[in-house]
């Protein structure tokens, strides 16, 4: 992908391994508007990046449901957290960023991951990550990570360590703003997905 006159590979990763448990029903599944969130989400990330990898133990679940064009992951580490997930899928994903999304984005647009593609060239080169940041602290789950960042993650979960936020805080991360904080909106609760399925 060129931006800026700069050739920059990009690959998204999808994290569709969890238990769903709030939700009670698979959210990678759920239907909004005639179709299912990870149908969704495999679109968007399709058409802003240069590959798409879905991470998660049931590739056979969802295979039928997305681009033919996505790689699928078999996720080992099953519902261990994300953190694990996005370590699993390093080992097979090489590219100068990686967006990194939940398969629960029901608003995420094609035209709002673009224009943030084109913040990547003015990243600074110490900077690890791209990413939204609310009152609780960063949008792990959506938004751009370098391709190296394999070697901090994997010292970080070597010392017994799987939250996102305590491994971001000890790294150079840069704020991606956000207008729109609709498009972080994650649905995570049958009150959520009721919501949105009347919005």
């Amino acid at each position: 992908m060129i931006i800026d006159n700069k050739l920059i590979k990009i690959s998204a990763i999808i994290l569709a391994g969890g238990k769903s448990s709030r939700m009670g029903k698979d959210k990678a599944l759920l239907d909004v508007n005639g179709t299912s969130l990870l149908t969704t989400i495999s679109h968007v990330a399709q058409q802003c990046t240069d590959e798409v990898y879905i991470v998660t133990p049931w590739s056979e679940k969802y295979r039928s449901i997305v681009p033919v064009e996505c790689n699928f992951i078999k996720e080992l580490s099953t519902f261990q957290g994300g953190l694990m997930a996005f370590s699993e899928a390093l080992n097979y994903v090489k590219s100068d960023w990686i967006l990194l999304l939940a398969c629960d984005l029901p608003f995420l647009t094609v035209n709002e991951v673009k224009t943030w593609v084109n913040y990547l060239p003015s990243v600074s080169e110490k900077s690890m990550a791209l990413l939204p940041k609310n009152e609780k602290g960063w949008e792990c789950l959506c938004g751009f990570y370098r391709g190296n960042c394999q070697e901090s993650l994997q010292s970080f979960i070597s010392s017994g360590n799987r939250a996102f936020q305590t491994w971001l805080n000890n790294e150079i991360v840069e704020e991606l703003k956000v207008e729109n904080k609709q498009v972080l909106f994650n649905c995570n609760t049958l009150e959520d997905y009721y919501n949105i399925s009347n919005f």
